[in-house]
């Protein structure tokens, strides 16, 4: 089985291009249901063991998950089993796929986590005046954050040439290996640019953010260093980066922004993904409304 694996992962590196954490991703799925096959005892190697593996083995593994896992990382599993089985079947070792007959999980509904433009404010102005490098580092850190929209991943693998400062454009490689220009705001501009100034003349290809051996700074350090920055400001603490691309959208949004317009900015592949947004703004309007409303008060 593990040799099946390893060609299906080998595929969605070389012939679909896939970013390493989306690989990362499947090969964990995919490890998590070869522990499951051994533990059932499903061990026979080779072409049988694909053969023995039915949708009740399938249904069987996915009862299980439900004891530990959310249903939107289970929809995720199973989106890596039915590629993986599609993939089975285009090769030959198949004539059909177990996974087609199971139905996806319905997915949580949730409301991202958003920051007022008040508390972005005062995070991001809490940071003002804080010469180190280091300071001067993270401030450049948020402030794209907050002006460009972007993904934890997609911050961290920017290069020094991937930033316009003269026409103030952000190039960036998202979900997809797909190319977007996004635009940035003067003072993220003008803190990007005191940063790079601070490191003196870096060449285009090295790290946008480094850390403090001088290598790429990585997510997990940009999350541990927002979370002090939120302490020390006086804020709550359960924010994030990703709350920070959150409040990008939903404030561009009750801006007056356009929805499709918000969609190219952030990155996002469907339409649907982009129109959370709009019930954040709703719930956003609906407080005021509540709050300011003679006949609508809430005691």
């Amino acid at each position: 089985m593990k040799q099946f694996i390893d060609k299906f992962l080998q595929h969605l590196e070389v012939e679909r291009n896939l970013s390493p954490r989306t690989l990362a991703a499947y090969r964990s799925d995919l490890q998590q249901f070869l522990d499951f096959l051994h533990q059932e005892q499903v061990v026979t190697e080779g072409q049988t063991l694909l053969t023995q593996i039915d949708s009740l083995l399938l249904r069987r593994f996915l009862a299980r998950l439900h004891q530990t896992n959310s249903r939107t990382s289970i929809g995720r599993k199973l989106s890596a089993l039915r590629t993986f089985f599609r993939y089975q079947v285009r090769l030959g070792n198949l004539e059909d796929s177990p996974a087609a007959s199971l139905s996806t999980p319905r997915q949580e509904k949730y409301l991202p986590k958003t920051m007022s433009v008040d508390e972005v404010s005062h995070f991001l102005d809490h940071q003002r005046g804080k010469l180190a490098p280091q300071g001067l580092r993270d401030q450049a850190i948020f402030e794209l954050f907050y002006s460009a929209g972007l993904r934890v991943g997609e911050l961290t693998t920017l290069d020094v040439g991937s930033i316009d400062l003269a026409q103030q454009l952000v190039r960036v490689l998202g979900k997809g290996n797909k190319e977007r220009l996004v635009p940035i705001g003067k003072l993220a501009t003008g803190a990007i640019r005191t940063y790079l100034e601070s490191r003196g003349k870096p060449l285009a290809d090295d790290p946008l953010f480094l850390n403090a051996r001088n290598g790429r700074l990585s997510a997990r350090s940009v999350q541990r260093h927002m979370k002090k920055y939120l302490l020390l400001s006086g804020l709550r603490t359960d924010s994030s980066p990703h709350s920070l691309r959150h409040s990008f959208a939903t404030h561009l949004l009750d801006g007056g922004a356009d929805l499709r317009a918000i969609q190219e900015l952030l990155g996002h592949a469907s339409l649907s993904t982009t129109q959370k947004y709009t019930q954040v703004s709703l719930s956003h309007l609906t407080s005021i409304y509540d709050a300011a409303h003679p006949r609508s008060r809430k005691k």
